[in-house]
């Protein structure tokens, strides 16, 4: 499991809808690769995994159509892996990609697989991040520019304050961070994206889930508003003439084209747990859960975070916001004794101040417009730096996608 303060510096494009076949020497590639078709980046994705290796690749392919990627591991030479790649292409149909897992750590080897026309070459045992990476990669255009970091803010209970901080996190990544950012309100029905920025756009979300037919880059810019500088709203319409009855993939492909468009999404999902709900819980980049702090939000946390751990194993682990905290008179778990019973860190710890929050609510403004350098508006400043993934930046780390070669010959990625 990833440390919960280890953010990742690169988002991966979610995979494709492709085929997938794995031809494994080891059961431990082979639970590997299994493990990755369960990750939220590859749920479009149809994994096959068997054994065999090399051999048991070119036999499948003598007679049936070769998938979109093909994804081959070799134990060595013993394995005769420049054979079997060379069989491969004679039936291989064009287009197909292969990717090759080996045991040997060696310059010239990688160059005969390269000049055979694979894709990729990774050392055993293979990170399954860098495996989903790497896969990924196979599908992104060159010199495409980086995907967007989706950040999704649930509450723990209804009524703890989750949309007032999901909408300062967007402004406050929009203006400190200087990065294009936008809010979507999923709270079809109650939503109130629009009144917290004091707009009124006439469209919204509405008009993309409940036609996604419809739904391209064109429509998204028509439909989004702009708050302030680097930030734009996609607004929830707040009205009951229907109800609000979606699919579970009611927002993939809004999610794709606002992955495609701006560098952060942050996503103010409404507290309700559907199909939909949890899918855009799991599919997200970053996880901020706001809990206030009693009994009912401890235990909904504690119940969100084992899903989330196990739904998501390969991420960062949800980051848990304690909200409205002291209030007078009234009976609060301490925020020392709620993460001990949790047994994580929490992000942030953001004081009861009903005059500050009100006065930005009523006025259609930020904390930081209101009062700015108040320690609400610090602990935004610095949330904000962590789900960017720039709250460390000056801290010197090794680039995990480091070219392999660069790897076999010791050389740093420049």
């Amino acid at each position: 499991m990833p440390d919960s303060h280890d953010t990742q510096e690169r988002i991966i494009a979610p995979v494709p809808r492709i085929t997938i076949q794995a031809f494994c020497e080891t059961p431990e590639t082979a639970a590997t690769i299994e493990g990755i078709a369960a990750d939220r980046r590859m749920r479009k994705a149809h994994v096959k995994v068997q054994m065999g290796g090399g051999a048991a690749a070119v036999e499948a392919y003598r007679q049936a159509p070769t998938p979109n990627v093909i994804l081959i591991e070799f134990l060595g030479l013993k394995s005769r892996p420049l054979e079997c790649l060379d069989q491969l292409a004679e039936v291989c149909d064009e287009g197909t990609k292969v990717l090759v897992i080996g045991h040997v750590n060696d310059v010239m080897l990688y160059r005969q697989f390269i000049q055979r026309g694979v894709s990729e070459y990774l050392m055993a045992p293979v990170d399954p991040v860098d495996l989903i990476a790497a896969v990924s990669d196979l599908f992104t255009a060159p010199g495409a520019k980086p995907v967007g970091r989706t950040v999704a803010v649930y509450g723990a209970k209804g009524g703890v304050g989750s949309s007032t901080i999901a909408h300062n996190l967007a402004w406050t990544v929009a203006r400190e961070q200087d990065t294009a950012t936008v809010i979507a309100d999923l709270d079809v029905a109650f939503g109130t994206a629009s009144l917290n920025f004091n707009q009124d756009p006439p469209q919204g979300i509405a008009e993309a889930v409940f036609a996604p037919e419809r739904l391209d880059g064109n429509l998204l810019d028509r439909l989004l508003s702009k708050c302030a500088d680097n930030l734009s709203l996609l607004s929830a319409p707040a009205t009951l003439d229907r109800t609000v009855d979606l699919t579970e993939p009611a927002f993939d492909a809004l999610t794709d084209l606002l992955r495609a468009a701006v560098p952060c999404i942050v996503l103010d999902v409404p507290h309700q747990w559907s199909a939909w709900t949890r899918r855009v819980l799991i599919g997200a980049d970053e996880i901020l859960i706001v809990a206030a702090p009693d009994l009912a939000s401890l235990r909904n946390v504690k119940n969100l975070l084992a899903l989330f751990q196990q739904q998501r194993p390969n991420d960062t682990r949800a980051r848990v916001v304690l909200n409205g905290v002291g209030v007078p008179k009234r009976p609060e778990i301490a925020a020392a004794e709620f993460a001990k019973a949790l047994d994580v860190p929490l992000q942030a710890v953001i004081p009861f101040d009903p005059a500050l929050f009100g006065t930005a609510a009523n006025n259609g403004q930020m904390i930081a417009e209101v009062q700015a350098g108040s320690k609400a508006a610090d602990i935004f400043s610095e949330l904000a730096a962590t789900v960017t993934g720039r709250a460390e930046i000056r801290r010197a780390r090794p680039n995990l996608f480091e070219p392999l070669l660069a790897r076999l010959t010791g050389k740093k990625a420049s």
